[in-house]
């Protein structure tokens, strides 16, 4: 589904702030797998390793397919991993909000 213009601005503008917030968070988690004292620096190597080659998966999920058409879906990914702040989903239409809203009910449903 294409979202409108003006939510395709709104879209671009919370996408950087969002992977922003992805990339601090993942970085956090490197930082503490590497000062980890009770692993041997090979196995923070290993973590370090699977923690950066998942967390790319899930980054290119959320945020490489960057067109209008896609903009949904990346956007209950960014949900989904929580990078949205809830003033930031208030700047999208309502269309846009009310679809989100029915996502988070049904993932929270499955949990």
């Amino acid at each position: 589904m294409r979202i409108a213009e003006s939510d395709w601005k709104v879209f671009k503008k919370v996408r950087e702030k969002a992977l922003d917030r992805y990339c601090r968070r993942v970085l956090e988690q490197c930082e503490r797998i590497c000062r980890d004292e009770t692993q041997s620096a090979h196995e923070r190597y290993g973590m370090l390793y699977g923690h950066i080659k998942a967390a790319d998966k899930d980054m290119a999920k959320a945020f490489d397919d960057f067109r209008r058409s896609t903009a949904l879906l990346c956007l209950m990914l960014m949900h989904r991993y929580d990078l949205l702040a809830e003033e930031e989903i208030r700047e999208f239409s309502d269309q846009v909000q009310q679809t989100l809203e029915e996502v988070i009910k049904n993932q929270n449903a499955r949990d």
